[in-house]
């Protein structure tokens, strides 16, 4: 309960000049609740997610990574909404890693699959408005007056018919003073009284990248640290057998060699010299049973897989029977290769090992998960290790690895120094690191009745499981079958994912086999199963069209009629395209239509394609219900970059996978989009007053079959094995 008002000027004075106490606020944030919390409500200090200096400085503390996916931005916006706080005058921090900060959706200390903004919307502007209402409160005790006569903005609070205003920090001292609580419930605001949310913001960290002020892991500099260069064994899960480091040492600035667990790690006062270092050391390796292993081999034996009866995911109706006694039917299969991250930031971590503790700065998604590994490893309390998490320079999934790996390679290269020691890998390294999107082959068969609709459907999907014998096993993994090699392939919920694809085919029958985990380690990429998923579906949906007569996107409208939103995104696509109009020789469209973590996101690609194999992606229509948006500039931003990554891996990428090796080592290799090859894109959010959901991965989905299916209306080449450039399909 609020104290009663009466507050007195010597009582007021009295406790300002304290100075230079914060304001700590810890909110009911619909968190995950830890022994903290519960002793904070009796007394204790907070651990808050909001801070407020006397200087008037507004800090937020942030539990999720920014790393180009703007949600520094938008969390800071749904907060300085409430808070009716100058938004670009708050600071960030990140949040300590401990359980009241993990993610009410994770459980973990975890920022992935595009959950951000739906996860902070309702807790994060409940936070500014419980601040807001406290700080009103102060106001309204420290004037005599009545709460509803004073209003905020722009960080202060005003009383209109008095001419006063006062910054919120000089209100500090008034609620130590009066022991005002936060309420339980504040009043949120109504989108119609919005004056930050739903408007386009600048990124707001955008500034620091421009100028070269952001600080990156790579850029972490610490007093007195060593730089470590590893030696890997090129192939993957290969030893060390034994060393010789003469060379190495005979080096100028290099310090010493040793054995860690990803390889041989030379230590010195630059990574140019650890480098070279580290290219001096003689290696005898223990290649392991990895070194005959091939890509082509895989392939082999997951088209076998594929024909034979593989784990049940699905069965509505009775697809087998229906397509033993159809005549219009058809059965092909979709490859999909490797593919590597490749983000601009190489991995890198900076880790100080001390006697009962650790400290490190890692680009970091899975900080709970670090912070857990390495203090199993140091056999220390899991809060003795303390992560600073500065900016990644992108990820698409690599810096939520299971395995710490590349925070370890640190951790490891510090043990027994009394320096920090910052392990930077390599753009060779991070290529052939060993973590990728899986390998998939994709059986395809379905039939189509007398009007040429879909009738029946079985796809067999053959692939490594990302989450099997992971920690993540029990919540992912369902009859043996892992959710996301089959994301974005079912009808109907499953597992954690309560939604399907939006389509109804009346006899629907799908198919899973885990093949063993060897030879690299599958890792999430960005939209996860639905990178090959969806382009399997996809393709196979128009190939369907096709055999039945029908246009591709009047198709797709007639199977989700049961699907209210996905059934306005492609009527508004089919708008915005002018669908039917036609292009001309040589050119077509394409689309595909994807529900990726709730985002209903459809695609269409008009490419041209040239009769010397050369083809451009000329225009991209985008539209999507991702409900309110929060900020449309970084929506338009975030399915402009997802269409890039998803553009380029279509044309390009591949990982070929040859003796245990990778052949690919650099951008020359493995190529990424080249701002000449980026087409014009139109996004056009369907405008909706439900809460919002993401669009961080949703784009990348659906252009790859869009593109594939524009250049079968091209030209009438169907691409089932990709990347296009293997087919002798050169984007320009």
């Amino acid at each position: 309960m609020m104290a009663g008002r009466g507050l007195t000027r010597r009582r007021f004075i009295t406790h300002s000049g304290a100075g230079a106490a914060s304001l700590l606020l810890g909110m009911n944030l619909g968190l995950r609740h830890s022994p903290a919390v519960a002793e904070a409500k009796e007394g204790m200090p907070l651990n808050a997610f909001l801070r407020i200096d006397p200087d008037n400085t507004i800090t937020v503390l942030m539990n999720v990574s920014e790393f180009g996916n703007g949600a520094y931005t938008v969390v800071n916006m749904m907060v300085a909404e409430e808070l009716d706080a100058d938004w670009q005058g708050i600071k960030i921090e990140g949040a300590p890693t401990s359980p009241e900060y993990y993610s009410p959706l994770f459980g973990e200390y975890l920022t992935a699959g595009s959950v951000t903004t739906a996860a902070s919307w309702v807790p994060m502007r409940t936070a500014g408005a419980q601040v807001r209402v406290m700080l009103v409160e102060a106001a309204a005790r420290l004037w005599q007056t009545d709460p509803s006569a004073l209003s905020t903005r722009d960080s202060h609070v005003h009383w209109e018919a008095q001419g006063r205003a006062i910054p919120y920090g000089e209100l500090i001292a008034v609620i130590e003073a009066e022991n005002i609580e936060a309420p339980d419930a504040p009043q949120l605001k109504s989108p119609e009284a919005f004056r930050l949310l739903g408007k386009a913001q600048r990124r707001f960290e955008g500034p620091d990248k421009v100028d070269g002020s952001a600080v990156f892991g790579i850029d972490i500099k610490l007093p007195g640290m060593l730089y470590g260069s590893v030696a890997r064994c090129p192939v993957y899960g290969g030893t060390v057998k034994s060393y010789d480091d003469t060379a190495a040492l005979a080096i100028p600035g290099v310090i010493k060699a040793k054995v860690i667990d990803a390889g041989v790690v030379v230590l010195a006062r630059d990574y140019w010299t650890a480098k070279k270092g580290r290219d001096a050391l003689a290696i005898n390796w223990d290649e392991g049973p990895n070194a005959a292993l091939s890509a082509a081999q895989f392939y082999r034996e997951y088209r076998q897989l594929a024909e034979t009866p593989g784990m049940l995911a699905e069965d509505i109706g009775d697809s087998l029977d229906v397509l033993a006694q159809a005549d219009n039917k058809l059965e092909v299969t979709y490859e999909m290769p490797y593919l590597a991250h490749a983000t601009m930031e190489p991995m890198n971590a900076t880790a100080r090992v001390y006697e009962g503790g650790c400290e490190i700065w890692s680009g970091t998604q899975y900080q709970s998960n670090d912070q857990e590994i390495v203090a199993r490893y140091l056999d220390v309390p899991q809060d003795k290790v303390v992560i600073h998490r500065p900016l990644m320079g992108g990820t698409f999934g690599r810096r939520a690895s299971k395995t710490a790996d590349y925070t370890m390679d640190a951790v490891q290269a510090a043990q027994g120094e009394s320096v920090p020691v910052q392990v930077l890998w390599s753009r060779e390294e991070d290529m052939r690191g060993g973590h990728y999107r899986p390998l998939f082959v994709h059986r395809m068969r379905g039939a189509v009745d007398d009007q040429g609709y879909p009738l029946a459907w079985h796809q067999t999907v053959v692939g490594q499981s990302i989450m099997q014998d992971t920690k993540h096993d029990p919540a992912y993994m369902v009859d043996g079958m892992d959710i996301y090699s089959l994301d974005g392939c079912l009808q109907e919920p499953f597992g954690v994912f309560p939604y399907g694809t939006s389509y109804t085919i009346p006899n629907h029958r799908i198919e899973s086999h885990n093949p063993p985990k060897v030879g690299i380690r599958p890792h999430e990429w960005r939209c996860v199963g639905q990178t090959h998923t969806g382009v399997a579906y996809e393709c196979f949906l128009d190939e369907l069209a096709h055999l039945g007569g029908h246009d591709p996107l009047d198709l797709r409208l007639h199977l989700t009629r049961n699907h209210p939103r996905m059934h306005a995104v492609l009527k508004l696509l089919k708008e915005k395209t002018q669908w039917q109009q036609p292009l001309g020789a040589g050119r077509g469209w394409g689309m595909a239509a994807r529900v990726y973590s709730v985002t209903p996101t459809a695609q269409a690609a008009e490419v041209t394609v040239h009769d010397n194999g050369e083809f451009s992606v000329d225009r991209v229509v985008c539209v999507v219900d991702c409900g309110f948006a929060v900020n449309p500039l970084n929506i338009e931003a975030q399915i402009q970059g997802g269409i890039a990554l998803g553009l380029g891996a279509v044309a390009t990428g591949n990982i070929d996978y040859e003796a245990g090796r990778v052949k690919q080592s650099n951008f020359h290799d493995y190529t990424p989009l080249r701002i000449s090859q980026m087409p014009k894109i139109e996004v056009h959010i369907v405008p909706s007053e439900q809460p919002p959901t993401g669009v961080g991965e949703q784009a990348t989905a659906p252009i790859a079959p869009a593109v594939a299916n524009a250049i079968f209306a091209a030209c009438g080449r169907r691409i089932r094995s990709f990347p296009l450039a293997k087919h002798g399909l050169t984007l320009v």
